[in-house]
């Protein structure tokens, strides 16, 4: 039997979804709560490596994903001249194993979807626009009231609502959030045929540059600039700065350029990153994915660490006599040296990037493949 037998999780991201599914799957009562009136990400595309995609297989949504998503595994390096100049190809570590593709690009919502259309058919109820007012714990468990109104008492209650998560405040840990430095340009276009797997430019006026395909028709594309505060920038002016990046760079994107005409389809985000130290929880409450640690897209590893929490997590709990401090600070020592790693290499190409400083991002790369191709 599990160590619990009803949970609550906050927040509908890759963490808490996924963390819902493990536990529903062997018996669970879970509970869902996620602010938002719907459950969709932000942004346009993300890029999956093999060790997330091995635990979105044992989620049983490998399938799903696969058949909207775009497997690739391979990597190329441009110059930013006038020819777009293929340095390097390269072959990308299949870090979920041979089985697996090394890389899935797809459209960020729509893993969302698939996620939470899995955790309602294993059985997790469900509520958006609701999130909980007050926990309140005792030596048993946790009640928590929520904003609709309604209470509920839970075993363990998991914290997976984000980078700025509520249930990290209502625990009084402090998060530095650091902001790395770039803030990031993206945008869905059309698929050139000539694009079939990851690109990337780096130098120019952008630091980095790329593209990357989510399905047969459409890929992302992004830049990446000195971080600066782009709030009060019109839709219309984004699309612009876009364009103007876009112009610098050749290859594929002359086409990309010329497919660049709706403003409403263009975000803007700042890279950020945060680690917490052990422990992760308080009492029965406990933090999981972006809440505990967050890192910069450089080695697209960000939903791979959040999914690789919730997979060790619902394991724990599956196995455990108990919910107490000891299983629950053994859960944080276990993820935390393998989220510093990906956290700091992270930073490190990000300072590499704002140096223009070559670096060695090869062996940076291969050494954090390395790690993450043992199962978490």
């Amino acid at each position: 039997m599990p160590a619990v037998s009803n949970v609550l999780v906050v927040g509908g991201g890759t963490a808490g979804t996924a963390a819902a599914i493990l536990l529903a799957e062997v018996g669970v009562a879970v509970d869902l709560v996620e602010l938002k009136p719907d459950i969709t990400a932000l942004g346009s595309g993300i890029t999956l490596q093999g060790n997330a995609l091995r635990v979105l297989r044992r989620l049983g949504v490998w399938d799903d994903v696969q058949r909207e998503g775009h497997s690739h595994n391979r990597l190329a390096l441009r110059a930013p001249d006038a020819e777009a100049t293929v340095l390097v190809e390269l072959d990308v570590e299949r870090t979920g194993g041979p089985d697996l593709p090394a890389t899935v690009g797809m459209y960020r919502p729509a893993l969302a979807r698939i996620l939470m259309d899995r955790a309602v058919a294993t059985g997790v109820k469900v509520r958006t626009s609701t999130t909980f007012a007050e926990l309140e714990q005792d030596g048993t468990g946790v009640t928590a009231r929520f904003t609709d109104g309604s209470t509920g008492r839970y075993d363990l209650v998991i914290g997976a609502d984000g980078i700025r998560s509520a249930t990290r405040q209502a625990l009084g840990i402090d998060a530095d959030i650091q902001g790395a430095g770039l803030g990031a340009w993206r945008a869905i276009v059309p698929r050139p045929a000539s694009v079939t797997h990851t690109e990337l430019y780096y130098g120019g006026p952008s630091y980095i540059s790329g593209y990357c395909p989510i399905n047969d028709r459409a890929m992302y594309a992004y830049f990446t600039e000195i971080a600066q505060d782009r709030m009060r920038t019109a839709p219309e002016e984004k699309l612009a700065v876009m364009r103007t990046f876009a112009e610098h760079y050749h290859g594929p994107w002359d086409e990309i350029r010329e497919s660049l005409t709706d403003p409403s389809a263009i975000h803007y985000t700042w890279f950020e990153s945060h680690l917490l130290d052990d422990p992760w929880h308080r009492g029965r409450v406990l933090l999981i994915g972006d809440a505990a640690h967050s890192c910069p897209p450089t080695l697209a590893q960000g939903a791979a660490m959040a999914l690789e929490d919730a997979q060790v997590l619902a394991e724990m709990l599956a196995t455990a006599d108990r919910v107490d401090d000891e299983l629950l600070e053994s859960f944080a020592r276990r993820r935390l040296p393998r989220a510093r790693a990906v956290v700091e290499a992270s930073r490190q190409i990000v300072q590499w990037t704002l140096a223009r400083d070559v670096g060695d991002v090869p062996a940076l790369q291969a050494r954090i493949a390395a790690l993450v191709t043992d199962p978490a």
